[in-house]
């Protein structure tokens, strides 16, 4: 936000240094970013004189071409080679001498310097309007008032404006400082506290009159709610032209274009006071009526910059009797502005609803001045004043009349906020104690009325322009920044304490579990709570008790809802990637997801995996291998064993997201579902190669560690034994069964058990297919004897013939 440092003079009267006001304003927290200086006039016309022309000849190689002699104020004259037609012997003309530098219209600097034009010298040169940046005719030179004195810098001549402009880094909160006034309300405050006193000027509008009732402009507002105070006037009998010269540098030093002195009324009220207006052409407001009301899903709206907008049911519109005029509160509309031709107006002051206007600038893409005013909440006392401060405004500089009573809509009568401020409160929050008197200048200086005080407190009641000060802790931040941060004592010592964490906390394991991921080559990631509400219909299938929860004020429609799962997060990521040629990806997340049921508001934690590409890339010795189920339930299962959960139950998964997968659970707990993510649910994301996820419910996981023993045994000191068997099976048999009939015959002395092939070919029995599977044997207590080993195998085999029917092979 630029603040002009002469426009706040007009608020406060200030001699201060600019450097000195930055200072004092950022220790506020109106933090000043910069200082830039400003010049109506850019150079200041350094180095331009008033110059008299005493003779002026052809110029005897060039016919356009003239050769003057101009008395500058110096011992001599000087020549100067000039291209003008009006220059003539006699005049006092504007000279830029050698070394002044000057502007093009687009900023360019060039600097005068000593030349020889088609033979003849010249010192210097004489300028046209343009070249100075004082117009843009380049007709001639400009002749200048013949009793100015030779000599006499042009910068004393023409009325150049020096400014210094403050750049206000303003934080959301603090809307009431969003105006010359709010800042020099603020810089009050501050200067009483270095016991410095000065008056707040404000505008007056004692003088403000109805000079007749012309022009009537009915006005309904259908919206209340989105429009708690609407004001209008109309004027008549104006004369649109550009602004006078010191209305036009206030507005430039902030960056601002003029365009005509009724707009630049407008915008100038708004940076003095706060307070957006909006000015339609009266001529223009069919059936002279405002209406202030939402349109129908699908209306459009062209607005200022010419673009066709769709509205929104929600969207409030400012209409006459039978079409739209204005976005309220944000844009204007295509054929409702003032233009040159505009003789008589409809000034609108207003408030409307801060998350109304919010949503509607988001979802059309627009970002004005009024909108973001309105978005962070304006003083709604000041919407009359603010409006008659302007209707005067527009009288001074473009004459006509007031031709209407004031239409002042405003059904609900705001009430100040009123808090309760404890003394212990404040003392316990700063650190240490400030007088009470101290506290109540404070507060008197911000606005904020004690009402009562009592032993404990004081009861107060809070200014309608702060509408971000609601609480006890937000009156104490306000005595703290006027009272200075500077101020508060800090104690020299050090104290500092030994935190103790539990080896099951939370954040111990993520890191557990994070290293030993990026250890396996995954890369952690950490994306956006906020999502798409169309990813919603992608989980409907989903328990239809889990309803997403959606953000009342989103930044934008695509980031309205917080996500209901931690997929579609990851499968952004990955489809990001994959689009720059990074297909090989494995990826893991820590967070929370949030979802209602019922009445309830839960936020479950998770840790997601997805892996996707090749795990073993192409080259010249291997070939690449994709990566398969297989390898992402390896990870599953090192992350549980990790976290010591090895009693895992697996069954297939019922989540509607994958196509195929798996759920492992431990004591009738599921801690994750895991598979291959449907083809649909990938299309949605553009994403053409299988993706492999795992969701862990990791507050299950977190419960299951706290209530699992912890273990310990010794490394065996025997010898471990393998064998192996290929069995002939019938094509129905499974892995699983071989398993666990395995160890359901020998739990002593089987340790482990792998399925190392499978065949199924022409030289099988028809029905049948082949498992090589393999034994690891081992006695905790002794070495394992050839006879102890052969009885095993025995009892193994003839479990599988017995239970299966199996063949040795």
């Amino acid at each position: 936000m630029k603040i002009s440092y002469n426009w706040l003079k007009q608020f406060i009267q200030i001699d201060w240094e600019s450097q000195k006001t930055g200072e004092l304003l950022t220790d506020l927290g109106l933090e000043v970013e910069g200082v830039e200086k400003f010049e109506s006039v850019k150079g200041g016309l350094k180095g331009i004189v008033v110059g008299h022309v005493l003779s002026c000849e052809k110029h005897t190689n060039a016919d356009k071409l003239n050769v003057t002699m101009v008395d500058i104020g110096l011992e001599a004259p000087v020549q100067i080679v000039c291209g003008a037609k009006n220059v003539a012997a006699g005049q006092k003309v504007p000279v830029a001498t050698i070394g002044t530098t000057l502007y093009t219209a687009e900023g360019e600097a060039w600097t005068i310097k000593k030349g020889k034009i088609r033979g003849e010298e010249s010192f210097g040169m004489i300028c046209a309007e343009d070249e100075l940046g004082l117009g843009s005719s380049h007709d001639g030179i400009m002749v200048l008032d013949k009793n100015l004195k030779v000599g006499t810098p042009c910068s004393e001549v023409f009325d150049i404006e020096e400014d210094e402009v403050f750049e206000i880094g303003l934080t959301p909160n603090r809307a009431d400082a969003m105006s010359h006034f709010g800042v020099a309300r603020d810089l009050k405050a501050g200067l009483k506290q270095k016991e410095i006193t000065k008056e707040l000027i404000t505008p007056s509008t004692s003088h403000f009159n109805i000079n007749d009732r012309s022009l009537k402009i009915d006005v309904d507002v259908l919206k209340t709610e989105l429009a708690p105070r609407y004001c209008g006037i109309t004027l008549s009998n104006l004369i649109v032209q550009p602004s006078p010269t010191w209305l036009q540098n206030r507005l430039k030093s902030i960056g601002i274009t003029p365009k005509n002195n009724v707009v630049d009324a407008t915008n100038y009220v708004l940076h003095e006071l706060g307070q957006p207006l909006h000015a339609f052409d009266a001529n223009k407001i069919k059936g002279n009526k405002i209406l202030v009301q939402t349109l129908p899903k699908g209306t459009k709206f062209t607005t200022l910059d010419g673009i066709e907008r769709t509205l929104h049911e929600d969207d409030l519109m400012i209409c006459d009797t039978e079409k739209p005029l204005c976005l309220a509160g944000i844009f204007g509309g295509l054929g409702s502005g003032v233009t040159e031709e505009t003789t008589s107006i409809f000034l609108e002051s207003a408030y409307f609803n801060p998350v109304s206007i919010r949503k509607s600038a988001k979802r059309h893409g627009l970002n004005t001045d009024a909108s973001f005013r309105f978005e962070r909440g304006i003083d709604i006392e000041n919407v009359e004043y603010s409006l008659k401060r302007a209707a005067l405004l527009i009288k001074e500089i473009a004459g006509g009349e007031i031709t209407s009573d004031v239409y002042d809509l405003y059904p609900k009568k705001h009430l100040n906020f009123e808090v309760f401020l404890a003394f212990e409160k404040i003392n316990k929050l700063i650190g240490q104690e400030i007088p009470q008197d101290t506290i109540k200048s404070i507060l008197a200086s911000l606005d904020i009325k004690v009402k009562n005080v009592t032993e404990a407190g004081m009861g107060l009641e809070v200014p309608s322009y702060r509408v971000d000060v609601q609480r006890q802790v937000d009156v104490i931040e306000e005595i703290l920044r006027v009272y200075g941060y500077n101020n508060v004592a800090f104690s020299q010592k050090l104290n500092a304490s030994i935190a103790t964490t539990e080896a099951t906390a939370d954040h111990t394991i993520q890191n557990t579990i994070g290293n030993a991921l990026a250890a396996k080559g995954y890369y952690e990631i950490l994306t956006n709570s906020l999502t798409n509400p169309d990813y919603t219909s992608l989980l409907k299938d989903e328990d239809e008790e889990r309803k997403s929860i959606e953000i009342i004020n989103p930044l934008s429609g695509d980031l309205s809802v917080l996500r209901r799962t931690s997929l579609f997060s990851a499968l952004e990521t990955a489809s990001y990637n994959i689009n720059r040629r990074r297909g090989n990806l494995k990826l893991f997340e820590f967070g929370k997801t949030y979802y209602t049921k019922g009445d309830k508001r839960i936020e479950p934690k998770y840790l997601s995996i997805l892996l996707t590409g090749d795990s073993v890339q192409d080259s010249w010795t291997t070939k690449a291998v994709p990566t398969n189920f297989f390898e992402l339930k390896s990870i599953v299962k090192s992350v549980l064993l990790r976290l010591g959960l090895s009693d895992l139950k697996s069954e297939p998964t019922t989540s509607t997201i994958f196509s195929e997968g798996l759920t492992f659970t431990n004591k009738k707990k599921e801690l994750v579902s895991f598979g291959l993510i449907k083809k649909s649910i990938l299309k949605h994301f553009d994403i053409k190669q299988d993706i492999l996820y795992a969701d862990f419910d990791w507050g299950a996981v977190l419960k299951q560690i706290t209530t699992t023993p912890v273990t310990f045994k010794e490394i065996p000191k025997h010898p471990e034994v393998k064998r192996d068997f290929a069995l002939l099976l019938d094509n129905k048999a499974t892995y699983r069964e071989l398993h666990d009939l395995a160890f359901g015959a020998e739990r002593k002395y089987l340790k482990d058990m792998t399925l190392f092939d499978v065949y199924e070919g022409e030289k099988l029995p028809e029905g049948k297919k082949s498992y090589a599977v393999s034994f690891t044997l081992q006695d905790d207590k002794s070495t394992l004897t050839e006879k102890q080993i052969e009885k095993i195998m025995s009892k193994l085999q003839s479990t599988y013939e017995r239970n299966l029917g199996a063949i040795l092979r």
